[in-house]
């Protein structure tokens, strides 16, 4: 395509002109930081918490409804909604409270100048609440790179991978699918853009990479490598 010729060397780094069209689509959780060994432990526990205290169950009773509906619907918070009439922003608050989030973040190694370097317009697209989304911007401090945050409070509560959540996604931020590159960590998601015409882009160590992945990387910092594969 036309945007890889806009790629040059000089002094052996990639510089760009400013035909560039493309616009990063990121996920959060798992993608610019690693929520495995502290942020989803504690938010699983939230949840389980919030679901003894709502339902009145035991914690075995309320761990094991928690995962049946994160199964069955994707999300705890949609099972929630379907079948017990639950606030959703209620919910949202009460199990996304993390007050010493600095200490449970996990960085991506050059996370801040990987993303400053890459050209193009970047938005985040995430599935956790928007006071939430913020605040962990705030502390990996990366929140002025992005010129735009879509909660799923956006979404109107369908969670990626709904398409329903996707255009309303693509609509708010008036975006061609086909000039945006998805960077995510969760194959579901990446199906769903590519099924729209994005670009998609795998952070993950496995080696078994999909067909509707156009390219796996294990951290960020490898994105710059392949600009002109992504363009």
């Amino acid at each position: 395509m036309g945007q890889a010729r806009t790629l040059e060397a000089r002094d052996g780094t990639l510089m760009l002109r400013r035909s560039w069209t493309r616009t990063w689509v990121f996920d959060l959780d798992n993608t610019l930081h690693n929520a495995e060994p502290h942020i989803f432990p504690h938010m699983n526990q939230s949840m389980t918490d919030y679901l003894r205290d709502m339902l009145g169950l035991e914690a075995e009773a309320a761990t094991a409804l928690r995962q049946q509906y994160s199964r069955r619907y994707g999300a705890t918070l949609l099972g929630l909604m379907r079948n017990h009439g639950t606030d959703p922003r209620h919910f949202l608050w009460h199990t996304h409270q993390f007050p010493e989030l600095k200490r449970m973040l996990v960085r991506e190694p050059l996370l801040r100048s990987t993303l400053r370097r890459l050209p193009g317009r970047k938005v985040l697209f995430s599935n956790g609440p928007m006071h939430y989304l913020r605040a962990v911007l705030k502390a990996l401090g990366v929140a002025d790179l992005f010129d735009a945050v879509f909660s799923i409070e956006s979404t109107r509560y369908r969670p990626k991978p709904d398409l329903g959540g996707f255009l309303r996604f693509v609509r708010a931020n008036r975006l061609h699918p086909r000039r945006c590159i998805m960077v995510e960590d969760t194959l579901a998601n990446l199906r769903t853009a590519k099924t729209l015409g994005m670009k998609t882009v795998w952070v993950s160590r496995d080696r078994r990479v999909p067909r509707y992945v156009d390219l796996r990387i294990e951290n960020l910092s490898e994105l710059r490598r392949h600009l002109t594969q992504l363009a």
